[in-house]
């Protein structure tokens, strides 16, 4: 039996048992003298669901969606269609899709993402530090090693992009309730991370690390303790980080409702 069936059927006995028992208890006995009734101070209302503030419009396709579970084959299908079956190969992790980018999105404005549920495959290359031994910096070859993927983003089709999430959005919906946020809407945490990727300082100059056991960290706190997300924007260089901005901004365009007038 599904569960809310059986905690409202139980609920009806319960409620039914006790009507009986009044009936019962008042047919076998006079009823007693009226007694002055205590007020009883008023429960406080149930708090109610969180407003949806960025709702999307429906899919313009009809066609219906496979379950989550068997999603990957046509979403992986769509993103071919999108960015070509090329780039798929290339960048995508294609098992759990909808159910990495979901949890990868949730994590970004957070101090760690996990690597074995991100949607992205690793980018090549090992990480590019310069300097001296004992003042490491952050060498901008490393921003090389992220050119390919973000000249992908840079030439894909905002629209198209934004009308292939909103074709999935109720599984990524679903997903996103799974990780237990029922009373939330994705789009409107999608709307909150890109804000958040937004805020992402563009550093300039030398970026002096660290290197307190095996990884490397930024030497200045202030930038250590930034986000998953926006240390990632950081370490790809500022050439990179404003592609990316500029792609989340036509992004957030595209999926937060106009309101009249603007």
């Amino acid at each position: 039996m599904n569960e809310n069936l059986k905690y409202f059927a139980g609920a009806v006995v319960v409620v039914g048992l006790s009507v009986g028992a009044v009936i019962y208890r008042s047919s076998r006995h006079p009823p007693p003298a009226p007694k002055p009734v205590a007020a009883v101070p008023a429960k406080p209302a149930a708090p109610e669901e969180p407003a949806i503030k960025h709702p999307l419009p429906e899919s313009v396709t009809q066609e219906a969606l496979p379950s989550l579970n068997d999603s990957d084959g046509p979403t992986q299908n769509a993103l071919a269609g999108l960015v070509g079956q090329e780039a798929v190969e290339r960048y995508i992790i294609t098992q759990d899709l909808i159910r990495h980018f979901v949890v990868t999105i949730d994590n970004l404005p957070t101090e760690k993402v996990a690597e074995r549920q991100r949607p992205v495959k690793a980018t090549p290359g090992a990480f590019a530090v310069g300097g001296p031994e004992d003042s490491p910096v952050l060498d901008p070859a490393n921003y090389r090693r992220y050119e390919s993927l973000v000249q992908l983003v840079r030439t894909t089709d905002t629209k198209v992009l934004v009308a292939t999430y909103t074709r999935y959005y109720p599984l990524l919906q679903e997903a996103y309730e799974n990780l237990g946020h029922p009373p939330e809407y994705f789009n409107d945490r999608l709307v909150e991370v890109i804000d958040h990727l937004l805020a992402t300082p563009e550093l300039q100059g030398p970026i002096a690390l660290t290197q307190p056991s095996v990884q490397y960290e930024y030497a200045d706190p202030k930038l250590e303790s930034r986000s998953a997300g926006q240390k990632l924007l950081m370490r790809m260089g500022s050439d990179n980080a404003r592609v990316i901005k500029q792609k989340l901004r036509e992004l957030r365009g595209e999926i937060v409702a106009k309101q009249p007038g603007t």
